[in-house]
C-alpha cells in the first residue's frame, strides 16, 4: 500500500515540476443570465482541440493552454451555447452569463445534453448520475408529490426499501451506507410522513449528483454511495415566488436580491394538511410535517463569496391520545469561497447538523428522546495546474455526539423510573489528495487517496465481558445470547481512546475508443465508522446510530467496477453498461430476538461478518426529440455471512451465505416523456422488481400451551414480485408575456392497474377456523392526483 502511495505522489509531483513556456490561463465563473445563479457542470471546450473542463460546484472554471487563437464553447443543458473567439497572449478572467433556451422541448430525462454529452465519454468519472429539479418534477409519483428519492430509484443499481418509505439502497448496500448531503451537511433520515415523501423540496434544488462507485476522495464515511444535493443560491436580480398546491402538501418559495448582482436570499417552506382531512373525518389520529429551507449568499469582492444555508424539518404523529412521535433534521452551514489566483480555488465550510427523535407514551406517563449531532469542518481546494492535470486536496473533520436515549417521566403520577443511556462521543478527522490527469489523447485517470481516522473518546466506563465477548453462544440451545457483564472498566481504562486508522485508495481510468465510445474502470476503498443498528429494512424514527469502538469494528469495503459507454445517432442516444463487485468486512447484523430499543449495551445484540454484492447494470437513454426516456435494468446479488468465532459456534444461519434485505435479483425501470403540444406533455414510468427477501415460518410446536413458530433460514423466502405503472400529464397554459404569472397543472395516476404489492406478509391463526393463514399488507393501490404549480 505504501508503494502505491509513493507511486501516486511521484506521478503528481513529476508533473508539477514539468512546465512549458508561453502558456496562459483562462478562468472565471459562469452564471445564469436571468437569475445570476452559478451553474454547476457547464462544459467548456476548445473547438477543434481535445481540451476542455467543467465548472465546479460553485460555477468556477480554469483552463491553462498555450498562447494562440482559439474558439471557446460554453454549453449547458437547457441553455444557449456561447462561442467566443480569443487571441490568448496573457492570462485572463472571463466570466460568462448563459441565457436559457426559449421554447425548448424538455430534452433530457437524466441529464446529458447533445451539447455536453461527450463528458460521459471523456471523463474518468463512472457510476455517477446527474439530475436536475425539472427531471424530478416530471416523474409521476404517489399523490402527485415530486420526490428526489423516488426518482433516483428508477436508476440502475438503486432500489427503494418498500412502498411508503423514503430510504434507498445502492448496489446491495443498506440505507445507512449512503452518505446524503444537502449543501454539504449530513442528513441522517431522508423521510417525511414515515416515508411517503423525502426531505428534499424540489423547488430549492439546483443540482443533484449520485455516486454509486468511483467516489471521489473528498467523500468518506459511508460504504455504498454519496447523494450530493445543492440548493439554489437565490435570484440575484429580481424577487420571484414559486409554489404549488397538491393533495398531500403545499409549498412556497421566495427568492431575490439582497443587493442586485451582489447578494441574494432564498426562503422556502412546505407543510402538509392531512390533519384537516382527518378532523373532517372525525379521526382521532394526526400526522403532519413541515420543513424550511434557507440560503443567503453575498459576494464580498471578486475573489471572496460567503454563503449561509440551513434546513429545519419536523414530523409529528399522534395515535389517538395514547401515543405521540416526532422526529426531524436540522443543519446550518457557513461557507467561504476564496479564489487565491486563476488556478487555485478553495471552499471552507463549518457545519452543525442534528437529527433527533422523540416518543411519548401518554397513558404510561413517560417519553423517550434520542439524538445524534455533529460539528463538521471542511476545507477543500481545487488546483488547476494545466490543461492535463487538476489536483483536489483538503481535510474533513467530524465531531460526533450520540445520545442513544433518555426515558423522561412527564407527569407527577408516572410510575416510570427515569433513565439516561450513556452518551457517546467520537472524533473523525481525514485528509485527501486526488489528481485528474489526462495521460494521453485516449487515456485519462483520476487517482488519489483518503487517509481517514476515528477516535472513540472514553467519556463513560464500558462494561466488561468474559473473554471480551458481549455476545455468547449457547451450545445447548444452539443460539446466540446477550452476555452478562462481569464488571466495568477501571477509571484509567475508561479514559482511554479507541482509535482506528485507514488508508483509502481511489482510482478511475477512461480509455476513449473513439469520439463516441469509451471503456472505464474504477476501484475504491471506503470505511464506515458509524452504524445504523436496526432490525427493519427502512429508516424509521427509532433508528439507533452507534459509533465504532472497543466492541464494534468499523465496516470497510472494496468496490471494483468496469463499464462501456457509448453515444450514437449524433448523441441522441446513449448506452451505459457497468459491472461491479463489492466486498465488505465487519458488516453488522443482529442476533435472533435482539432487543435494540432502550438498550445501554447495544454491543450485546449484534455480530459482525462479511458481505458481498455484485451485478450488471444496463442503461439506455434517448436524450432529445419530442420523445425522451430511459430503460434501466439491473441483475444483481447481495448476500451476507456471519461465521462462528470458534469451531463450536454455528454463526448466523449456520455460517452460510444468506440474502441481505436489500437483495433484488431483477430490477427494471422504463421511463418516457412525450411533448405532445406546446401546452401538453405526457409522462409514464413502469417498475418491476424481484420481491424483497424475508423469513417465513415453516412449522410450529406447542410449549406449555403456547404455539411457537419454527422459521426457515434467514431471508430464504421472498415477497411476491413488485411492479406498477404510473402516468401523468402536464398542462401548461400559454404564457402571456405581459404578465409575470406562470402556472401548470399536473394530473397523475399512480399504480394505474391497481396492483396490490405486498409490503409485508404475516402469519396468524384464524379466530374462526383456527387454521393458520398468511395475511398480506399493501400500502398503495391506484391513486389519482392533481397538483397546481405556479411562479411569478
Amino acid at each position: 500500500m505504501n508503494k502505491i502511495l509513493v507511486f501516486l505522489f511521484l506521478i503528481v509531483f513529476s508533473t508539477l515540476s514539468f512546465s512549458q513556456n508561453q502558456k496562459s490561463t483562462i478562468s472565471g465563473k459562469i452564471v445564469d443570465q436571468k437569475t445570476g445563479e452559478t451553474l454547476i457542470g457547464v462544459n467548456i471546450s476548445i473547438k477543434n482541440k481535445s481540451l476542455g473542463t467543467i465548472t465546479n460546484n460553485y460555477g468556477f472554471y480554469s483552463i491553462t493552454i498555450p498562447n494562440d487563437t482559439y474558439t471557446i464553447s460554453y454549453s449547458y443543458l437547457g441553455y444557449k451555447t456561447i462561442e467566443k473567439e480569443i487571441k490568448l497572449t496573457n492570462s485572463l478572467q472571463l466570466d460568462i452569463k448563459l441565457a436559457e433556451e426559449e421554447n425548448v422541448l424538455d430534452e433530457v430525462i437524466i441529464s446529458q445534453s447533445k451539447n455536453n454529452s461527450g463528458n460521459n465519454i471523456r471523463k474518468p468519472q463512472m457510476s455517477t448520475t446527474v439530475l436536475k429539479a425539472k427531471t424530478i418534477k416530471e416523474t409521476p409519483t404517489v399523490l402527485g408529490e415530486s420526490d428526489l428519492v423516488k426518482t433516483i430509484t428508477l436508476l440502475p443499481g438503486v432500489t427503494d426499501v418498500g412502498e411508503g418509505s423514503a430510504g434507498f439502497n445502492v448496489r446491495g448496500g443498506s440505507t445507512d451506507q449512503n452518505l446524503v448531503l444537502l449543501d454539504e451537511a449530513t442528513i441522517y433520515n431522508t423521510s417525511h410522513l414515515l416515508g411517503f415523501l423525502s426531505v428534499f423540496n424540489t423547488d430549492v434544488i439546483k443540482d443533484i449528483k449520485l455516486y454509486k462507485g468511483g467516489i471521489p476522495s473528498k467523500y468518506g464515511g459511508r460504504l455504498s454511495s454519496v447523494l450530493e444535493v445543492h440548493q439554489k443560491d437565490g435570484n440575484y436580480n429580481n424577487t420571484k415566488f414559486t409554489g404549488g398546491i397538491g393533495l398531500l402538501s403545499s409549498r412556497l418559495m421566495v427568492e431575490g436580491p439582497i443587493r442586485k448582482e451582489v447578494g441574494s436570499f432564498l426562503v422556502a417552506g412546505r407543510t402538509s394538511y392531512l390533519n384537516l382531512f382527518l378532523s373532517l373525518a372525525d379521526e382521532p389520529n394526526r400526522i403532519s410535517f413541515y420543513d424550511l429551507n434557507t440560503k443567503l449568499s453575498y459576494r464580498i469582492d471578486d475573489n471572496n463569496k460567503i454563503y449561509f444555508s440551513g434546513y429545519f424539518g419536523k414530523d409529528k404523529i399522534k395515535l389517538s391520545d395514547s401515543f405521540k412521535n416526532s422526529y426531524g433534521n436540522f443543519f446550518i452551514n457557513t461557507r467561504l469561497n476564496h479564489i487565491f489566483n486563476n488556478k487555485l480555488f478553495s471552499n471552507l465550510s463549518l457545519i452543525y447538523s442534528e437529527y433527533d427523535y422523540n416518543l411519548e407514551f401518554v397513558s404510561e406517563g413517560f417519553e423517550w428522546a434520542s439524538s445524534i449531532n455533529n460539528i463538521n469542518l471542511k476545507y477543500n481546494f481545487n488546483y488547476y495546474l494545466n490543461n492535463t492535470l487538476k489536483i483536489n486536496f483538503g481535510t474533513d473533520v467530524f465531531n460526533y455526539h450520540f445520545n442513544p436515549g433518555e426515558i423522561i417521566a412527564n407527569s407527577n403520577s408516572s410510575p416510570i423510573n427515569e433513565e439516561k443511556l450513556d452518551d457517546k462521543i467520537a472524533f473523525e478527522p481525514s485528509i485527501y489528495l486526488e489528481a485528474e490527469h489526462k495521460l494521453s489523447d485516449k487515456f485519462t485517470a483520476r487517482y488519489g487517496f483518503r487517509f481517514s481516522s476515528f477516535f472513540r473518546l472514553g467519556n463513560k466506563p464500558l462494561n466488561t465481558y468474559t473473554n471480551d465477548l458481549p455476545v455468547v453462544f449457547n451450545e445447548e440451545l444452539n443460539s446466540y445470547e446477550s452476555a452478562k457483564p462481569i464488571g466495568v472498566q477501571s477509571e484509567s481504562e475508561a479514559k482511554k481512546t479507541t482509535s482506528f486508522f485507514n488508508i483509502e485508495p481511489r482510482f478511475s481510468l477512461v480509455y476513449q475508443l473513439n469520439e463516441q465510445s469509451s471503456l472505464k474502470g474504477s476501484y475504491q476503498r471506503m470505511n464506515q465508522y458509524i452504524h445504523l443498528i436496526s432490525n427493519t429494512n427502512a429508516p424509521t424514527p427509532l433508528d439507533i446510530w452507534a459509533p465504532s469502538g472497543k466492541y464494534i469494528k468499523p465496516q470497510n469495503s472494496d468496490l471494483f467496477a468496469l463499464g462501456l459507454f457509448k453515444n450514437f445517432e449524433e448523441n441522441n442516444y446513449s448506452i451505459e453498461v457497468e459491472t461491479y463487485y463489492k466486498s465488505i468486512k465487519n458488516s453488522v447484523d443482529f442476533i435472533d430476538g435482539a432487543e435494540l430499543i432502550a438498550n445501554n449495551n447495544i454491543e450485546t445484540e449484534i455480530l459482525q461478518g462479511d458481505a458481498r454484492a455484485y451485478g450488471l447494470e444496463f442503461l439506455l437513454r434517448k436524450n432529445s426529440g419530442r420523445f425522451t426516456g430511459l430503460v434501466g435494468y439491473t441483475i444483481s446479488k447481495s448476500e451476507q455471512r456471519v461465521s462462528g468465532r470458534s469451531p463450536n459456534e454455528t454463526g448466523i444461519n449456520n455460517g452460510i451465505w444468506y440474502n441481505t434485505p436489500q437483495d433484488r435479483t431483477h430490477d427494471l425501470s422504463i421511463t418516457g416523456n412525450y411533448s405532445l403540444t406546446e401546452k401538453w406533455s405526457l409522462n409514464a414510468n413502469f417498475v418491476f422488481q424481484t420481491g424483497r427477501p424475508t423469513t417465513y415460518p415453516n412449522g410450529q410446536y406447542q410449549f406449555e400451551g403456547l404455539v411457537v413458530p419454527v422459521f426457515t433460514s434467514r431471508n430464504e423466502e421472498r415477497l411476491p414480485a413488485y411492479h406498477r405503472l404510473d402516468i401523468s400529464a402536464t398542462y401548461t397554459p400559454k404564457h402571456n408575456k405581459n404578465k409575470k404569472w406562470e402556472s401548470e397543472w399536473v394530473f397523475g395516476i399512480y399504480n394505474i392497474y391497481n396492483r396490490q404489492n405486498a409490503n409485508s406478509i404475516r402469519f396468524r391463526q384464524n379466530e374462526t377456523t383456527l387454521n393458520n393463514e398468511a395475511v398480506q399488507t399493501s400500502i398503495f393501490g391506484i391513486i389519482p392526483s392533481i397538483t397546481y404549480n405556479f411562479k411569478f
